[in-house]
């Protein structure tokens, strides 16, 4: 039977392993090559920097699935605004 200690560091390890690539595989590391249209896209959310993913991204949800756009580019603010105004008069609507 195993001791105590050598359990603990198993169960450690295998927690920490589980978190860390879960976490990564959600996470954008590259950026899509050319460009969505807006009325594809029915979402969207940010990722910033952190030590699991290495680049800042939209990250843009269509019917068939998601895509990772640099937020630098010009194209990729004027779909998030987009979205944004959509969202905004929905809710305006909505409030009445």
């Amino acid at each position: 039977m195993l001791p105590i200690r050598a359990v603990v560091v198993i169960a450690l390890t295998v927690c920490l392993t589980a978190n860390t690539s879960a976490a990564y595989r959600y996470c954008c590391r590259r950026y899509m090559r050319g460009r969505l249209p807006c009325s594809a896209i029915e979402g969207y959310s940010v990722q910033t920097v952190t030590e699991m993913c290495p680049i800042n991204a939209i990250i843009f949800y269509t019917k068939k699935g998601k895509a990772c756009a640099n937020p630098a580019l010009r194209w990729v603010m004027n779909c998030v605004d987009r979205i944004r105004n959509r969202a905004k008069r929905i809710h305006q609507l909505s409030s009445l």
